[in-house]
């Protein structure tokens, strides 16, 4: 069959951006060389025509230098050509992979929500409703054993008239125990002599270790 009819041509790729702008940036390179190339051409003639004189020469000279200078202002017209297409295209490439992010953000996003919903019908609400009530429970339930435990047996009934007595009486006790009027007495006592044996007193007469008058032997 393939002898009868011949095999299909090969489907080409479609265009890309990417690609094309490669392909016009290498032109603009290859443009650019030849700009290069004019200007040490051009740059020659002028050389030429400062060291001629006036004459058919120096004629036949410039008119070179004028067609080099032609063809420069093309491939400059050229080159501005290719770097709008190409700045153009690199927009354009922009803008798209810019949108292809954007589509890739919006199914993130909604792969997400979808998970969350999934992951919300595995929570139920009542159940922890119920857990949250049970624990409430349980620890009312532990308050209630600690106040048991925490009971006193054993414990006298008095009545409440007269622990107010016996507490009015302790503040009197404790009253006469602050009373520091002793401490006043032992302020105002003489003070010990502080003479020494062999020496007078404020009367001339001699006196012993102890402050006291001497008697005579």
């Amino acid at each position: 069959m393939n002898r009868l009819f011949g095999r299909g041509k090969a489907k080409e790729p479609p265009p890309n951006l990417t690609d094309c702008i490669a392909g016009v940036d290498g032109r603009g390179e290859s443009v650019e060389k030849k700009i290069s190339k004019l200007d040490l051409e051009l740059k020659k003639y002028k050389d030429q025509m400062k060291k001629m004189r006036e004459g058919p020469a120096k004629n036949m000279v410039k008119q070179k230098a004028m067609r080099v200078l032609k063809q420069k202002k093309m491939y400059e017209g050229q080159l501005e050509n290719l770097r709008n297409q190409s700045f153009n295209m690199e927009q354009a490439n922009f803008a798209t992979q810019s949108l292809k992010d954007t589509k890739t953000t919006v199914d993130a996003m909604k792969m997400g929500v979808k998970e969350m919903k999934k992951e919300y019908k595995k929570v139920n609400i009542d159940e922890i409703e119920n857990i949250q009530d049970d624990m409430e429970d349980m620890l009312d339930l532990a308050n209630e054993v600690q106040e048991s435990l925490g009971r006193q047996y054993g414990m006298p009934e008095i009545d409440d008239a007269d622990l107010e007595a016996e507490l009015d009486a302790l503040g009197d006790e404790i009253a006469l125990d602050d009373d520091t009027s002793y401490l006043d007495e032992a302020v105002s006592a003489p003070e010990a002599p502080n003479t020494n044996p062999g020496e007078t007193n404020a009367e001339g007469v001699a006196v012993d270790e102890f402050g006291l008058p001497k008697i005579a032997a």
